[in-house]
């Protein structure tokens, strides 16, 4: 019976001698040279790993569950949190008249909010799914995006029919918001759970 010392060895001496790269790979040269069973090998793969001995890929999972799945269950706060305040903000900009005074004050923030932020967040939760940019780096360049979105609207709606209205630049900034909302939960889902790669 080989021992537990000598069995890590050899382990290692299979990674250099093989060039592997992953467990799967180690395990199933281990499993032919050594003839163990592939749990008890796979036991110690893991705790070899854990304590820093080796380094190896581990296997890539795919998401327990569909992009539909995901989308209503997979805890997307954030997205529903942009599709409540941009629908919520439009709304008070077309309900809440001029002359509602304490209620106004509502529509005010929600339309900051809706102008000032809601679109540059999307584009930046677009750009960048994985947490490649701390908070307060995206808080500020989701700002920054949208003083520059809002305006190339405007600029671009000014040669439709429709004209700088009201209603046009609300419904193609609410458009924009919530397309590149999905946009961006489908680049999460895919960076969470990438597909495993062919053999």
């Amino acid at each position: 019976m080989t021992g537990k010392k000598e069995l890590e060895e050899k382990l290692i001496e299979i990674i250099e001698a093989f060039s592997t790269s992953t467990v799967k790979e180690l395990l199933e040269i281990a499993h032919l040279q050594l003839s163990i069973p592939k749990k008890e090998l796979l036991d110690i793969i893991l705790r070899l790993q854990d304590e820093g001995r080796i380094s190896l890929k581990l296997p890539e999972k795919r998401a327990k569950y569909s992009l539909r799945e995901y989308f209503f269950k997979g805890g997307v706060y954030w997205f529903w949190c942009i599709i409540l305040l941009s629908t919520t903000a439009m709304l008070s900009i077309f309900l809440i008249p001029e002359d509602a005074y304490p209620i106004i004050l509502a529509r005010y923030v929600l339309g900051s909010l809706f102008v000032l932020f809601l679109p540059g967040f999307s584009l930046v939760k677009a750009l960048f799914p994985k947490k490649e940019l701390d908070n307060v780096e995206r808080m500020v360049l989701s700002l920054g995006l949208s003083l520059a979105i809002v305006p190339i609207f405007g600029l671009l709606l000014n040669y439709t029919p429709w004209g700088i209205r009201l209603t046009p630049i609300t419904l193609v900034l609410l458009s924009f918001t919530i397309f590149l909302s999905f946009v961006a939960m489908i680049r999460e889902y895919n960076e969470k759970f990438p597909k495993p790669e062919e053999e």
